[in-house]
């Protein structure tokens, strides 16, 4: 089903599995620690993608399995747990209209390091897009001071991270398939993540209610969120372009800001105002 309307519904699919990513976490950190739900979320969709995908691990060339590494740490191991502390300071919704970010820093990182060639319009709208970043988070610290909007910076660093994991998959993995490399990303850091685990506490909350109903929004967020959406990602890298694949991050703030509202959160006026500038900035640095 190569055809070209394929892309915009696998990019459809994706903006709605993680814009309700957002509120998964904000569920799964009621009764975990950051740390607890990250390395539940790897472990989780590991196992997972161990089930459906064993198979597929040995169509992975012993010389990929650097990049493989790479994109696994980027993609997911340092973006789970940046992601998870952010939420502890600062709402789901300013998360995900953050995390729209990527596509200006896939553009950046694609450029400076991977050659990609840009035009001076995609650098006026990195430009503009970190001017509306600006705005959302000054005047989230100011009207909300007990929330620590630093924290927010978490977020900008795990966009930084995707957008090198996105210019990695299409520079180095797109001969490999989608269900390779998800699985391959995730036997890399199983072990990590059981270490993370053990030395997290969580032995001592393990049997409390609260711990039992946060791990199970986590197992949905790992299976759904992270284990096929990563492979449905994939695969959209492999057939359009970096910046298009980032450009997810155009419709996710709609949803999550959706299930925001639903959870009693609101944004003022000017972080609306923020978040419509760095949509504006997301739009100039993508578009054809």
């Amino acid at each position: 089903m190569q055809s070209k309307h394929l892309k915009w519904y696998l990019l459809a699919l994706l903006s709605l599995i993680w814009g309700s990513s957002f509120i998964l976490m904000k569920r799964g950190l009621e009764g975990l620690s950051p740390f607890q739900m990250g390395a539940l979320r790897i472990i989780f969709c590991a196992v997972f993608l161990l089930i459906i995908g064993f198979k597929s691990l040995k169509s992975i060339p012993l010389g990929q399995w650097k990049f493989i590494a790479l994109t696994s740490l980027f993609g997911t191991f340092m973006p789970v747990f940046l992601f998870s502390y952010a939420q502890t300071q600062i709402n789901s919704s300013i998360s995900a209209i953050l995390n729209s970010l990527t596509p200006l820093n896939t553009l950046l990182i694609g450029a400076t390091v991977f050659g990609l060639q840009f035009q001076r319009r995609q650098l006026f709208g990195v430009l503009i897009g970190l001017i509306g970043c600006t705005l959302l988070i000054y005047n989230g610290a100011i009207n909300n001071p007990n929330q620590n909007y630093y924290y927010a910076l978490f977020v900008v660093a795990a966009s930084v991270c995707y957008a090198s994991n996105v210019n990695l998959i299409k520079k180095y993995l797109s001969d490999l398939s989608p269900l390779s490399i998800s699985t391959g990303n995730f036997v890399v850091m199983l072990l990590p993540a059981l270490v993370i685990l053990f030395f997290s506490g969580f032995a001592d909350v393990a049997a409390l209610p609260e711990t039992h109903k946060a791990m199970m929004y986590v197992a949905i967020l790992a299976v759904l969120g992270t284990g096929i959406a990563n492979i449905v990602f994939f695969k959209l890298i492999q057939m359009s372009s970096p910046i298009f694949a980032s450009s997810v991050t155009y419709l996710i703030p709609v949803v999550a800001f959706g299930w925001g509202v639903l959870d009693n959160e609101s944004l003022t006026a000017t972080q609306a105002v923020g978040a419509a500038i760095i949509l504006v900035g997301v739009y100039f640095s993508a578009r054809k």
